[in-house]
């Protein structure tokens, strides 16, 4: 690469004096490092000065764009108006809040909110568990649900570590993180994702609370249900007694209002929101059915479910996601229709680019989020990912667009992510760099 970024390496070993890796969420850190300082609407500046057009969107929570003044505005009123932690008794904001989430999500009958995702995920496992009284969960193999002991594994996992497809059958937990306990990872069955066979083979074997899964496998790019795969899930759920559980910390408010669960008409038992329901702002979501969602309140208290955090509902994030719902709803906006069509652009231009070079590729897309792999046709899980596609060339791409200043996080099959702040000016911009490092 000919550009580089002395400042913000110099950054990162200043931050290494104090923080362990010098960066305190390590999923951030890459190859190169850039230190980011602004970001305005679909584009962002490095400590350098350069100017990206950026479709990292801070792991596609800026659904709506970097300081979308309209949740600026809403945060800003807030932080004049009102104390911002009272630490008693119930706030408004959580309240409207909600009922405009339930509004929005027609499958949510009720809420409780975290301040991220991953805490939103946990909660709907243990609650699956208090629910059940099972302790054995199913989870996706190169998905992504969180950082707890239950979930931390087999997120991009190399196939010396988890080995050659079976199935029926399930891998070996392959730890995303040293310090989790032997029973945890007896508890935590990992099976591809589309494959009902393998989850057919683990309810034979073993007690099952829960199946997480994010009904698009978008932690490996944009990995899409076969038909009928999450209806047949829904069915083995109902046979077996087990919660189906959507993790829609990616996927939601990103494809629909609704959630991707109002776009494939599957309704889980429970769900998982974060990310773009504030625009960025941490704010997570746990959505369900009100017969499971009150076991955070049951009469019996070896059934009651404990959800507690000081920061939960904060009033500037409660303030940005009720923010975000309403513009995301207000027709005034036509924020979906906007980011489809950017979205069906650059598709389409992606396609015309990459049938022109001679290699193998498959452009996935999912409304506005949007994965180029370079093998001859759609993944169905992430064997098939490890199996053929071109990695080497994934991360030789990513970084001569970076030179070119279009920002995708630089490791191989993550997503892509356009917002609401982009423009056709800025598609045809990236089309146009991308037809040059093609080349």
């Amino acid at each position: 690469m000919s550009k580089s970024w002395p400042q913000s390496s110099a950054l990162l070993k200043q931050n290494e004096k104090w923080i362990p890796g010098g960066v305190v969420s390590l999923n951030r850190k890459s190859d190169p490092n850039i230190c980011f300082t602004r970001g305005q609407g679909s584009h962002v500046w490095d400590l350098e000065g350069n100017r990206y057009i950026d479709y990292q969107a801070g792991f596609a929570a800026s659904f709506l764009g970097h300081n979308d003044p309209d949740i600026n505005k809403a945060v800003q009123d807030t932080l004049v108006s009102q104390s911002l932690l009272m630490g008693a008794g119930p706030t408004d904001l959580e309240g409207r809040f909600a009922e405009l989430f339930c509004q929005s999500v027609p499958t949510a009958e009720s809420i409780q909110i975290t301040t991220t995702g991953s805490e939103a995920t946990y909660h709907a496992i243990r609650l699956a568990r208090a629910i059940t009284g099972r302790d054995h969960i199913i989870v996706m193999q190169g998905g992504y649900n969180g950082w707890h002991n239950d979930v931390s594994c087999n997120v991009i996992s190399t196939l010396e570590d988890v080995g050659a497809r079976v199935s029926p059958g399930e891998y070996p937990f392959d730890a995303g993180s040293a310090g989790i306990p032997a029973v945890h990872k007896s508890l935590v069955h990992v099976i591809n994702y589309n494959d009902i066979a393998s989850v057919e083979y683990i309810l034979k074997r073993y007690p099952v609370a829960c199946m997480i899964l994010e009904p698009i496998l978008q932690n490996i790019g944009i990995v899409k249900p076969q038909a009928g795969y999450l209806e047949s899930l829904r069915k083995l759920a109902d046979d077996n007694g087990f919660l189906l559980v959507f993790d829609e910390v990616k996927t939601g408010f990103r494809h629909a209002l609704g959630g991707y669960q109002s776009i494939c008409g599957v309704t889980p038992d429970l769900s998982t929101f974060g990310k773009a329901v504030a625009n960025g702002y941490p704010l997570g979501v746990i959505a369900g059915k009100k017969k499971y969602m009150d076991y955070f309140t049951h009469p019996e208290k070896s059934k009651r479910v404990l959800i507690a955090g000081t920061f939960n509902a904060f009033p500037l994030t409660t303030a940005a996601a009720i923010a975000t719902l309403e513009k995301l709803a207000s027709p005034e906006h036509k924020v979906y229709e906007h980011v489809n069509a950017l979205g069906q652009m650059l598709e389409d231009g992606l396609q015309d680019i990459f049938s022109k070079s001679g290699r193998p590729f498959h452009v996935a897309r999912q409304g506005s989020a949007f994965c180029v792999y370079f093998m001859d046709h759609a993944p169905a899980d992430f064997h098939d990912v490890l199996l053929n596609h071109d990695f080497a060339f994934d991360k030789q791409y990513r970084l001569a667009l970076i030179e070119e200043g279009i920002f995708n996080f630089p490791l191989p099959i993550k997503q892509g992510s356009i917002s609401f702040a982009h423009t056709t000016a800025d598609i045809e911009e990236t089309l146009e760099k991308t037809k040059a490092v093609v080349k």
